[in-house]
């Protein structure tokens, strides 16, 4: 038996040994790497440039925004430097740091898309009391305790996980390090504490869940009651792209982490893992560009100025 004081490196699994497979592995994770970094980095900036839109909302979008640049950035560039190099190790402390990274932005999204459900809630049940529930300073605070709650969270979830013993093989059955993966490593006597955090962290995450849903009823609700066509149009849309975001992100995520774990791998799992890390960061500026006239305004401004300032 050998336990985690011993283990030195994981093996991550490929998408495949063959060289060209792996170059053209390496090639699409690029290209869904690109069209994840660029639709958020733009959005950041056209967020932070157009004075018009410094809310609360947008606010929090560039939040998103820039936890999605994280998420996207804690998985696939390493993958893709495996493919690259033809290897398929990562250091101890490596996986260490990408399991902290994964968990820490996936958190962290989940907890943003909560607060974005809030402030729309105050701003279509409460609007007379808007401007004072989410002033600047309510905002940064929220920010602020999210953040800070998600990074203990994050600390003390990685290491309860690498407080485990691991026995048998270092290789991870997927291509990064995943806490579930991680588990089917370890001695069937090390793992209880790690379970009851997953059960825990099951029951933090439906709470959130179930917040949002709650202020989405009462939502839904409020804006029926508008008798002005165009009053409920303006209010499904800065609330409909918020709820696709939402259920993308659950649906992918809740799959992912609670689906049976089998003893053996399956393309399945690699592609439901893509799927969950790759998809809501590639999507989130996508599904927010296409329904949000001022967000397209402000992005257009921005390319046609770095057109002109080119020439």
């Amino acid at each position: 038996m050998s336990n985690q004081t011993t283990m030195t490196e994981f093996l991550l699994l490929g998408f495949s040994d063959v060289p060209e497979l792996q170059i053209l592995h390496f090639v699409v994770f690029l290209v869904l790497f690109l069209i994840s970094l660029l639709p958020n980095l733009l959005i950041c900036t056209a967020i932070a440039l157009d004075r018009h839109l410094h809310t609360p909302m947008y606010f929090f979008l560039m939040n998103l925004s820039i936890l999605d640049l994280g998420s996207i950035s804690a998985t696939i560039p390493k993958s893709m430097a495996n493919s690259l190099m033809n290897t398929s190790s990562i250091s101890y402390s490596g996986c260490v740091a990408q399991v902290f990274l994964v968990v820490f932005f996936t958190s962290a999204d989940f907890a943003t898309l909560t607060i974005m459900a809030y402030d729309r809630y105050v701003a279509i049940c409460q609007p007379l009391h808007y401007e004072t529930v989410m002033n600047r300073r309510a905002c940064v605070q929220m920010a602020a305790s999210a953040l800070i709650s998600v990074l203990l969270y994050s600390a003390v979830h990685t290491g309860n996980t690498f407080a485990i013993s691991f026995c048998g093989d270092n290789i991870v059955e997927q291509f990064f390090c995943e806490v579930p993966q991680l588990l089917k490593l370890a001695c069937s006597d090390s793992e209880i504490s790690e379970v009851g955090f997953l059960i825990f962290s099951v029951c933090l995450a439906s709470s959130c869940f179930i917040f949002i849903i709650v202020s989405y009823v009462q939502i839904f609700t409020t804006v029926l009651r508008i008798p002005s066509e165009q009053g409920r149009r303006k209010a499904f849309s800065t609330c409909l792209p918020h709820l696709i975001v939402v259920s993308l992100f659950i649906c992918t995520g809740t799959f992912a982490y609670l689906k049976p774990t089998s003893s053996s791998t399956s393309g399945l799992d690699l592609v439901v893992a893509v799927l969950y890390s790759v998809l809501p960061p590639m999507m989130n500026p996508i599904i927010y560009g296409m329904r949000n006239k001022e967000l397209k305004g402000a992005l257009s401004k921005l390319i046609v100025w770095r057109l002109f300032s080119k020439n």
